[in-house]
């Protein structure tokens, strides 16, 4: 226990100690600068992006591996997931409503950034040991500014080889398990950790189907499985929105007042809520960390910017939909009110306001989400490992990723949110900083771009 105890502190401190002002300034301040810098010029062209989604743009002979929609459902398959679901429970039970506006101003700018880091991703593709086309910070970085920033592409890969292990998701699939179904059927109330490692082994199996057959049929499954998820998420959560329409407003006003105040978290610090609404916010649309760009990199296209805008729709659906429509759920529950976090408290929001019936669509969406999460992130880190050590040690990642699955599932929900923020805040700096260095190389192709779309 005192190991675990000390495991616990350490991680923690080391979160506290990465995301202190200077992360925030670079993360958001970049957003803004990459907002203001492209006079938000690629946000008149949302409807063009939905174009290239559909497929009015695709050539089976352009390089690449998978579809624009492809492309988008993979990484929508990342990041619409648990922080959905769960981590906008953990901003609220930290920070309070307020936390949620500075989610949304995270998710605004983050369609800035991430036009220009996927961009980016097209523009300066590398290649594998085996000459396959690869896309990510880390070719871009090194690809654009030149083999001496390699150090900086090279920690941007070591970051995530951790930072795409799927502790948060792992361990929340677990917590709802053993919360909503060990629980009332009496199962491992004595064994609690038998209870976690039977599901950990149970979902890492599931998840091994899929993850060893590469991107391709990852994002076959993304595709096919991200759509249902979230409209059947989205389709309980409008019902519930539905019967409390009248209080709508009301709790648009106390996420809006809350903002400012500070007064809901500890120690009434307006920092502290704006630094936990950054660090959800990220952890929900990953703006900034550069794991978008593993999963648009591969996109079949010659046009940089098609990606670009493909990718600017993430950050939208992701956060300001379907985070919001989370957030507004549970306030107009009130167990935020509780002394609960996590998962937890979102499945008795939808069970206190649909019944049952709420709560077993929480349990399928929180399965399905949990899941895609893990198959996208298996990819990413695969794609980490190969541009460190080649692709014969992909397999081996994969093994590894598996077996991190089942330790993330009886580990604690703070040991699990402070290994992901610890890991992100490493993959943000390298990304942040290669894309501002190669911003206007960007400006550059989407004004060439932009004057050849009516």
């Amino acid at each position: 226990m005192n190991i675990y105890n000390t495991i616990d502190n350490w991680m923690a401190s080391l979160a506290e100690a990465l995301w202190g002002l200077p992360l925030v300034i670079l993360l958001l301040g970049g957003g803004i600068f990459f907002a203001v810098y492209s006079r938000l010029t690629p946000f008149l062209y949302m409807r063009h992006a939905i174009d290239i989604v559909a497929g009015k743009f695709d050539s089976d002979d352009d390089p690449g591996q998978i579809t624009h929609f492809q492309a988008l459902s993979s990484a929508l398959a990342s990041t619409v997931g648990m922080g959905n679901i769960a981590g906008v429970a953990v901003a609220i039970h930290m920070g309070g409503p307020g936390a949620i506006f500075w989610m949304w101003l995270t998710a605004i700018l983050g369609m800035s950034t991430k036009f220009f880091t996927c961009t980016l991703s097209i523009m300066f593709r590398g290649e594998d040991d085996l000459g396959e086309i690869q896309g990510g910070v880390m070719y871009y970085i090194e690809k654009g500014l030149g083999a001496k920033y390699k150090p900086l592409a090279m920690s941007f890969s070591i970051a995530g080889l951790f930072g795409c292990i799927t502790f948060f998701q792992a361990n929340q699939l677990s917590q709802v398990i053993r919360d909503f179904i060990y629980q009332p059927m009496g199962l491992y109330q004595t064994n609690v950790f038998a209870g976690n490692l039977l599901t950990g082994i149970a979902v890492a199996a599931i998840v091994s189907v899929v993850i060893f057959g590469g991107i391709k049929r990852i994002a076959l499954v993304a595709s096919r499985l991200v759509p249902g998820m979230v409209g059947l998420y989205l389709i309980a959560a409008i019902i519930i929105l539905g019967k409390n329409f009248t209080e709508i407003p009301a709790i648009f006003s106390l996420i809006f007042r809350d903002a400012f105040s500070g007064d809901a978290v500890m120690g009434g610090s307006l920092g502290a809520m704006i630094i936990i609404g950054v660090r959800r916010g990220l952890f929900s649309n990953e703006a900034g960390t550069g794991t978008e760009t593993m999963a648009h990199g591969a996109a079949k296209t010659t046009e940089p910017v098609r990606e670009g805008l493909v990718a600017m729709l993430g950050p939208f659906i992701d956060t300001i939909v379907v985070c919001s429509i989370t957030a507004v759920v549970i306030l107009v529950s009130g167990v935020y009110t509780q002394d609960v976090n996590g998962v937890t408290m979102t499945a008795l929001a939808f069970e206190q306001e649909l019944g049952s019936i709420g709560h077993y669509l929480l349990l399928l969406a929180v399965f399905t989400f949990a899941l895609s999460t893990m198959f996208g992130y298996s990819y990413y880190g695969r794609k980490c490992v190969s541009y460190l050590f080649g692709t014969k040690w992909k397999v081996a990642y994969n093994w590894f990723y598996v077996a991190m699955i089942i330790v993330a599932s009886v580990t604690s929900i703070d040991i699990a949110i402070n290994f992901v923020d610890s890991a992100f805040a490493l993959m943000v700096i390298p990304t942040m900083i290669g894309t501002l260095l190669l911003a206007p190389k960007v400006m550059v192709a989407a004004k060439k771009y932009f004057s050849t779309v009516q």
